[in-house]
C-alpha cells in the first residue's frame, strides 16, 4: 500500500532494488548484443595465421628457384619475357606473405580488440595499404603476363620488335608504381583503412560508417582488379584459341613445333594464375563492394554480421592465392606435365590390357565349354 501511495519516493526498498534492476540491464544489454553478435561471427587463430605464413613463404621460395634456374637457361629467347614477369610475380608473393603476415602475427602478439572496426591509426594505415598493395600487383602482373603471350601467340614478329627485357622492367616498375599510388590514397585523405573483425587486419572501411570517398576507394580498387581479370581471361583465351588452330595445322618445322611447346607451357600456366586469381581474389572484391555499398547507403545494420563473416572469409580466400600462384610454376611444368602424361598413358594401356586378357580367358572358357558339350 506504501508502494501504491508513494510510487516515487526514495526511501521506498522495492522501488530503489527495481531501479537498480532497470539499470544494470540496461548497461549490460549492449555488452549481451556484443556477446551474442561475436559469437555468430568466425573466430580467428593465430595458429592457422602462423600456418599460413609458412606454407606460403615455403612454396614462394621453391617456385622463385625453379624459375630463376629456368631464367638463366631462357635468357636469350622468347621465354625469358615471361619468366622475367612470373619470376616478379612470385617475389611480390613472397614479400607480401612475409610483410603482412608479420604484421598479423605482431596484431596477435599485441593482443587485440574484436569491436575495433571504427579504428584507425598508423599500424592500420601501413597494414592496409600493405594489403590493397600487395593484392593489387599479382593481378596487374597476371594481366600483363597474359597480355604478353596473346602478343607473342598472334604476332611473334612485332613481339620480337616491341617486348624486350628492358622494357619488362619498365612494365614491372609502373605496375609497382601504380598499386603504390592506389595504396597510399587514404594517406591524401581520399579513403580510410580501418581494422576490421576480429581485429587482426585492416582493409578499407566497408561495414561502418562508409562516406563517399571510401565508396570511391573500394569502387576502384575492385574495379581495377576485376577488369584485370577479365583482360586476362580475354587474353588467355584468344592465346588458347590461337594455339588450337596452329595445331590442327600440323606443321611440320621442328622450331615451329619447338615455339608451340613453349607457347602452349605458358599458356596453361597463364590459366592456372587466372583461375586461381578469380576463385581466391572474387569473394573479397564481390562482398567488399556489396558491403560498401550497403553501410554507404544505410542498409547494411540487420546484415552486419553477415557481411563481417563474408569479409573475413574473403580475406582468407584471398591469402591462399599468395600459396596456390607458385604451385602454377612448379606442377604445370612441361617435364611435369609429360611425366604426368606418360603416367596415365602408361595406366590406360595397363588396364586395357588387362580387359583385353579378361575378355580373351571369356570367351576361350565359352568355346571350350561349348565343345564339351557338343561332345556329350
Amino acid at each position: 500500500m506504501l508502494a501504491m501511495q508513494h510510487p516515487n519516493s526514495s526511501g521506498s526498498p522495492a522501488t530503489s532494488t527495481s531501479s537498480f534492476l532497470a539499470n544494470f540491464t540496461v548497461l549490460q544489454e549492449p555488452e549481451v548484443e556484443a556477446v551474442a553478435r561475436n559469437r555468430t561471427l568466425p573466430q580467428s587463430s593465430p595458429i592457422l595465421a602462423g600456418l599460413s605464413m609458412t606454407l606460403g613463404i615455403l612454396f614462394n621460395v621453391v617456385a622463385l628457384i625453379i624459375l630463376a634456374k629456368a631464367y638463366n637457361r631462357f635468357r636469350r629467347r622468347s621465354k625469358a619475357t615471361f619468366l622475367l614477369f612470373a619470376s616478379s610475380l612470385v617475389g611480390t608473393d613472397l614479400a607480401g606473405h612475409v610483410i603482412n603476415g608479420a604484421l598479423v602475427m605482431s596484431r596477435y602478439s599485441a593482443g587485440f580488440t574484436a569491436d575495433s572496426s571504427n579504428d584507425t591509426d598508423a599500424f592500420c594505415l601501413f597494414l592496409g595499404g600493405c594489403m590493397v598493395f600487395f593484392g593489387l600487383c599479382p593481378l596487374f602482373m597476371g594481366c600483363a603476363m597474359a597480355a604478353e603471350r596473346c602478343l607473342g601467340v598472334t604476332k611473334p614478329l612485332l613481339h620480337a620488335q616491341l617486348v624486350t627485357t628492358a622494357r619488362t622492367k619498365i612494365a614491372l616498375a609502373l605496375i609497382w608504381l601504380v598499386a603504390l599510388c592506389v595504396a597510399l590514397l587514404p594517406v591524401f585523405n581520399l579513403g580510410t583503412y580501418t581494422y576490421q573483425y576480429p581485429g587482426t587486419w585492416c582493409f578499407i572501411r566497408v561495414s561502418e560508417g562508409t562516406e563517399g570517398k571510401d565508396l570511391g576507394f573500394v569502387i576502384l580498387f575492385s574495379g581495377l582488379a576485376l577488369s584485370s581479370l577479365a583482360s586476362a581471361f580475354v587474353c588467355n583465351t584468344i592465346s588458347g584459341i590461337t594455339l588450337v588452330r596452329a595445331r590442327l595445322k600440323k606443321t611440320t618445322c621442328s622450331k615451329s613445333r619447338s615455339t608451340r611447346s613453349n607457347d602452349t607451357e605458358m599458356v596453361v600456366q597463364l590459366v592456372g594464375i587466372m583461375v586461381t586469381s578469380c576463385i581466391c581474389w572474387s569473394p573479397l572484391l564481390v562482398f567488399g563492394l556489396m558491403s560498401a555499398l550497403r553501410s554507404y547507403s544505410g542498409s547494411l545494420d540487420s546484415d552486419r554480421a553477415t557481411y563481417r563473416r563474408l569479409m573475413i572469409t574473403g580475406v582468407r580466400m584471398a591469402a591462399c592465392n599468395q600459396i596456390l600462384d607458385p604451385w602454377v610454376y612448379i606442377l604445370l611444368r612441361r617435364a611435369i606435365l609429360r611425366r604426368i602424361y606418360r603416367i596415365t598413358k602408361r595406366q590406360a594401356s595397363l588396364k586395357g590390357s588387362i580387359f583385353r586378357s579378361a575378355r580373351w580367358e571369356a570367351s576361350s572358357f565359352h568355346i571350350t565349354e561349348k565343345n564339351s558339350s557338343n561332345k556329350i
